[in-house]
């Protein structure tokens, strides 16, 4: 009996987003169009951590940021002669190194287009959230926002101990010595450390580069805020991380200036769903082990590498 209700209530929920999405027909990803005799503004939202793949607002989606969705709606801003400006509206704690890089270079489309990008900042652009801000051409943000966190962290766990307890043991058999590097059965190697912590240096020395260029800043004046310290905006401000404080109206207006477009300029939101439960459903099929970041280069996870 639950599995027919818990069956209807997906039924329903999927067709009430079907008939909306209907209703909003191709015209969804248009938002405001008021004042677009000069061109309008493109507004994308990188909302939650930013990850590889599509991310929420679909229907079957997971939860996050998705590098795939939001570097579709970059390049089709680039490409569309209406659109003049873009502003990236952030609110995010970080993510994925590879899914950060992927949409830092979706930003340098839009700019070699011709087309400004502005940041604005919300509740926090911090590490990865910072990492696809720094190239723009103008990042404003809260008085509080929350953004820095510039540096790298990757972590192990061992579960030896743990295992004892409970009797558990583990039988290994690998290629090569590095091959099961982070296995929470053992202890890490002195060689394993190392080959761990150079890579958190490759991987910082990027970060810090996207930085220095971003903001024309020298190597020795990043790594002076680069040391994994969160910041607000207004600090931020004080050291050259953000150009001014403001909020999304005003990165708007910043936007429209730097395109040269006369009045009021119009807004398109390129990806506000479509779909009402956008990412519900992905987040009820998610299974537990997923519902942190995977493995790999990522600005939050324990047990892997760390933009922040």
């Amino acid at each position: 009996m639950k599995r027919w209700i818990a069956a209807g209530v997906i039924i329903a929920i999927t067709v009430l987003s079907l008939a909306v999405a209907f209703w909003q027909g191709p015209n969804r990803d248009a938002g405001r169009s008021k004042g677009t005799a000069g061109g309008q503004v493109a507004v994308v939202r990188v909302e939650g951590a930013i990850v590889s793949g599509e991310g929420s607002g679909s229907l079957f989606s997971g939860s996050g940021a998705g590098s795939e969705t939001i570097v579709k709606h970059l390049d089709r801003a680039a490409e569309d002669p209406t659109l003049k400006a873009v502003v990236l509206r952030v609110n995010s704690p970080g993510g994925s190194v590879v899914a950060s890089w992927e949409i830092a270079e979706a930003i340098r489309r839009v700019q070699a287009a011709g087309k400004p990008v502005v940041v604005s900042m919300g509740e926090a652009a911090a590490s990865g959230g910072y990492w696809i801000s720094a190239g723009a051409d103008r990042i404003i943000a809260s008085p509080d926002t929350l953004t820095g966190s510039i540096g790298v962290i990757y972590q192990v766990t061992n579960l030896t101990e743990t295992y004892e307890k409970i009797g558990v043991k583990t039988y290994t058999f690998t290629s090569g010595p590095y091959k099961d590097i982070g296995n929470p059965a053992r202890e890490m190697t002195d060689a394993e450390g190392v080959l761990l912590q150079q890579l958190v240096e490759e991987t910082f020395e990027a970060f810090v580069q996207v930085v220095a260029e971003g903001r024309g800043m020298t190597r020795a004046e990043v790594l002076e805020v680069a040391d994994g310290r969160i910041l607000t905006g207004r600090k931020a401000l004080a050291l050259g991380l953000v150009d001014e404080l403001g909020d999304l109206k005003r990165a708007i207006e910043v936007a429209a200036e730097l395109a040269g477009l006369p009045g009021e300029p119009g807004v398109r939101e390129m990806n506000r769903s479509a779909w009402p439960f956008g990412g519900l459903l992905g987040r009820v099929f998610t299974p537990p082990a997923s519902l942190g970041l995977p493995s790999g280069l990522y600005a939050l996870e324990p047990g892997a590498v760390s933009v922040r």
